[in-house]
């Protein structure tokens, strides 16, 4: 199922690069990335796709084997709740998490990944190298793998959280005129949604990831049908301070 979990995410950015790529205004932005833009992006890419499912199924994996010796698999739920688990709960933890990483205290780690200057699914995971320690999923998923007795459901939740995340970040925009968005912008987060959550002048905003609940509850939702004028922001810092910040 984790294979399964890794196809989908797959076929996803694949898709999503795909349709960039074959629209005139995608191929455009895409032109006007500069180098170091591509390189931040496609190592932001590696260490997310790759580097960290290697360390969530080894490392914290066996963390957790010797924190909780006796409670390997003994998490007995339905796949419907392991599934609400995955996609509602734990997007409710990453909800503080990402306003946490927006305090005064991460910012400064946080501020790479507002440097993307368009929406494209290839700046999805621009960060440090080291910010994806300091996300929620890299400790919440290995532990609820290693404590369900089957994890299908909650695999399901995170193929479709990772989906999700790379398809905000694009401009694969939905009509405001079409049935699709009427069904989906009063409880998804859309693409217009988190470009707001980018934008140059707001970004104080829209921080969840699946869900608009949880910024509708905490007031932190702001909502617009068009996208920001200017998305990113401008630092001072190197090629090598965006990657190793602040060791460096």
């Amino acid at each position: 199922m984790q294979n399964s979990a890794l196809i989908i995410i797959f076929v996803t950015f694949s898709g999503l690069f795909g349709w960039t790529i074959s629209d005139k205004s995608g191929r455009t932005q895409l032109k006007l990335k500069s180098h170091e833009d591509w390189l931040l992006d496609g190592i932001g890419l590696t260490i997310q796709g790759i580097l960290i499912p290697l360390l969530q199924a080894t490392l914290v994996y066996w963390l957790y084997h010797h924190l909780l010796p006796n409670h390997q698999a003994s998490l007995k739920l339905s796949l419907l709740l392991s599934f609400i688990v995955s996609f509602v709960l734990v997007d409710y933890l990453y909800y503080w998490n990402h306003r946490l990483l927006h305090s005064k205290l991460f910012w400064q780690v946080h501020q790479i990944h507002h440097t993307v200057t368009q929406m494209d699914v290839l700046g999805t995971s621009r960060n440090t190298i080291w910010t994806s320690l300091l996300i929620v999923y890299l400790w919440i998923h290995s532990l609820f793998l290693y404590l369900l007795t089957e994890p299908t459901g909650y695999l399901l939740g995170v193929s479709l959280t990772s989906a999700l995340d790379l398809w905000r970040h694009s401009r694969l925009i939905i009509s405001a005129n079409s049935w699709l968005y009427r069904f989906l912008s009063s409880w998804l987060i859309l693409p217009q949604d988190h470009a707001w959550h980018h934008g140059k002048e707001i970004s104080n905003c829209n921080y969840g990831a699946n869900l608009k609940i949880w910024d509708k509850l905490h007031r932190t939702y702001y909502e617009s049908q068009e996208l920001p004028p200017a998305i990113g922001i401008s630092t001072s810092l190197t090629f090598t301070q965006k990657l190793l910040f602040p060791f460096s």
